[in-house]
């Protein structure tokens, strides 16, 4: 059993896909971010740096893991699944991992945080991270217009990780218009039914702890 604390954003979602990409049972603690949860000294003691997702693997001596792209590759090696195992194809796949924590996820991160919540709009930054995190985009679609998925041939953590935050480029300000191999590989992600139950985990709404069993509807405990 894994213990999944999350909430509804990006970097949430990543953890949750995964777990049901990978059909693992796990117990769902979501976390409100809202009234500063993840800042509180029981959740600093998983994850000192005060953000989610943390993972509990309480069949590894209840091992914790921060970091959503340190928990995707703890899972998927934990697994075999969703990383390779040769070295050139392994390394391809964090290679396009770390282009989306190192760059993607920061920039459109904070085109989120300008575009939507600062309170003062200051159109030069909001351009600034709108025109970044277009430009990754738009090296993701050349990717993507020589290779199905990121890494290869085949769907792995790399698709997951970039996928939640090319998900959510409306809530940035940044259309997807005009790239065609960006688009259809959004296209087929989404339709995933394990993409699908991903997303429902956690729900936008706090509503207490779940347990659930990937592949299944969410129970309420």
């Amino acid at each position: 059993m894994i213990t999944l604390y999350s909430a509804a954003t990006p970097n949430g979602y990543k953890a949750s896909i995964a777990l049901e990409e990978l059909g693992l049972e796990y117990k769902l603690k979501p976390i409100d971010l809202g009234a500063g949860e993840q800042k509180q000294n029981w959740f600093l003691d998983l994850n000192p740096n005060g953000r989610i997702p943390v993972i509990i693997d309480h069949g590894t001596d209840d091992f914790a893991v921060f970091e959503s792209g340190a928990i995707l590759t703890y899972l998927a090696e934990k697994t075999g699944r969703l990383i390779p195992s040769a070295p050139k194809e392994k390394s391809i796949t964090i290679q396009w991992l770390m282009f989306q924590m190192g760059g993607l996820g920061p920039m459109q991160g904070q085109a989120h945080v300008f575009f939507r919540y600062f309170p003062e709009k200051i159109e030069s930054v909001v351009s600034r991270y709108q025109n970044e995190t277009r430009r990754l985009y738009g090296v993701l679609n050349r990717r993507l217009g020589e290779s199905r998925y990121l890494a290869g041939n085949d769907y792995s953590i790399a698709d997951i990780a970039n996928w939640t935050w090319v998900r959510s480029h409306d809530w940035a300000g940044v259309s997807l218009d005009g790239l065609d191999a960006l688009q259809a590989w959004h296209a087929e992600i989404a339709a995933r039914p394990a993409v699908q139950r991903g997303l429902l985990q956690p729900p936008r709404a706090i509503d207490g702890d779940s347990t659930v069993k990937a592949g299944q509807k969410m129970v309420q405990r």
